[in-house]
C-alpha cells in the first residue's frame, strides 16, 4: 500500500499445507501485502512436495530440515530475507494465523508512528496485554487500551512485528528456548537497548489451535520461563522462581485444584532437572509419546499459546 514501508514476513511451518496455504493466501489478501517466505520445520516429502507445487508465485519455501522450533525457524527466514534485501520490518507468525482484513496494514501504520518502536503485535482479542514478571517471566495481564498503541513487556508470536534496525541491534531469538518465552526475551533485550515495545489494539488476529501434547507445553513453558528469569531478573529472583516452581509441582501432586490446564508433572521434573543441567533446545523426545503424537501445528514450534 502506498505510503507504508515494506514488510517481510516470515511463516513458520510444521506439516499442516492446508493451514499454511490458508494462512498464505490471508496475507497476500492483506491491504499490505508482505513478501512471504515459508521455513518448513521437517515437514513429510509429500507436504514439501505439495508446498512446491501450490505456494503462489513469490513465496519462498526454506527447508530447515527438521523441527528446529518456532525460534530457530524464525531466525532462519529472518536471516534469508536480511541476505536478499531485506524491508524496514519484518514479521512472523506460525503456520495457522488468521489475520483479518486490514490487520498488517494497521499493525505496520501504529507501530512505525511510535518513536523507536522496534518490537510489535498484532491483537489477539484476548483482552490481556503480555507483559514480564521479574519472578514468574511471561505472564498476562488485564488490557489498558482498546485502539492503538499499548505499551507491552513483549510481543505476542501469533503475528509479531520487528524493525529491521531493531533486529539489526539486538539480535535474533535466543535458540535455546525452542519454542515459548523466545518472543519476551528478545523483547528484554530490545527494551534494555531503547526501543519500545507493544500491541497494536485494532489490529486483529487469531490463532486458536494449540495442536500440542500438554506434557510438551508444561515442560517448555517451565524450563524456559526458569531460564528466562535466571539470566536476565538475576540470582535472588532466579532461585526464587525454582522454589516456587518446585512447591507447584508437590502442590499439584496432592490437590488437583492446583493444577492448571497444562497440569505434567512429569514434564515439570524433568523441565527443572534439565534447567539446573542447562540442557535447552528442543523437548526431549521421550515427552513426545507414542508415534503419531508429535506436535504437528504451530503450538509445540511456534509457541503461541501461554498459560500460567
Amino acid at each position: 500500500m502506498a505510503g507504508l514501508p515494506r514488510v517481510d514476513l516470515v511463516i513458520v511451518h510444521r506439516d499442516k499445507p492446508d493451514a499454511v496455504l490458508r494462512t498464505v493466501e490471508r496475507f497476500l489478501a492483506q491491504s499490505l501485502v508482505p513478501r512471504i517466505a515459508v521455513v518448513d520445520n521437517g515437514s513429510p516429502a509429500a507436504t514439501l512436495d505439495r508446498l512446491r507445487a501450490e505456494l503462489p508465485a513469490g513465496v519462498e519455501l526454506i527447508e530447515a530440515g527438521s523441527n528446529t522450533g518456532f525460534g530457530p525457524a524464525a531466525n532462519i527466514g529472518f536471516r534469508w530475507f536480511l541476505r536478499h534485501d531485506p524491508a524496514p520490518w519484518l514479521a512472523v507468525c506460525p503456520h495457522d494465523a488468521h489475520p483479518l482484513p486490514g490487520c498488517l496494514e494497521r499493525l505496520v501504520a501504529v507501530a512505525g508512528a511510535q518513536e523507536r518502536a522496534g518490537l510489535a503485535s498484532a491483537d489477539v482479542g484476548d483482552a490481556l496485554t503480555p507483559v514480564i514478571d521479574r519472578y514468574f517471566g511471561a505472564i498476562p495481564a488485564p488490557a489498558t487500551v482498546t485502539d492503538g498503541w499499548e505499551p507491552a513487556g513483549y510481543p505476542h508470536g501469533t503475528l509479531m512485528l520487528a524493525r529491521r534496525e531493531c533486529l539489526e541491534s539486538v539480535g535474533l531469538f535466543d535458540e535455546r528456548y525452542f519454542a515459548y518465552c523466545e518472543e519476551a526475551e528478545l523483547a528484554i533485550r530490545a527494551k534494555r537497548a531503547g526501543w519500545q515495545v507493544g500491541v497494536v489494539r485494532g489490529a486483529e488476529v487469531r490463532n486458536t489451535d494449540v495442536g500440542s501434547r500438554a506434557d510438551v507445553v508444561d515442560y517448555l513453558q517451565l524450563r524456559n520461563t526458569l531460564l528466562m528469569v535466571r539470566e536476565h531478573s538475576g540470582r535472588y529472583h532466579a532461585t526464587i522462581r525454582l522454589l516456587i516452581a518446585v512447591w507447584d509441582l508437590l502442590a499439584g501432586l496432592v490437590s488437583p485444584g492446583r493444577r492448571g490446564p497444562y497440569w505434567a508433572p512429569r514434564a515439570r521434573l524433568l523441565a527443572i532437572a534439565h534447567h539446573l543441567r542447562r540442557r535447552y533446545g528442543p523437548p526431549p523426545e521421550a515427552l513426545f509419546g507414542e508415534p503419531g503424537t508429535r506436535p504437528s501445528s504451530a503450538a509445540a514450534t511456534s509457541g503461541r499459546t501461554r498459560t500460567r
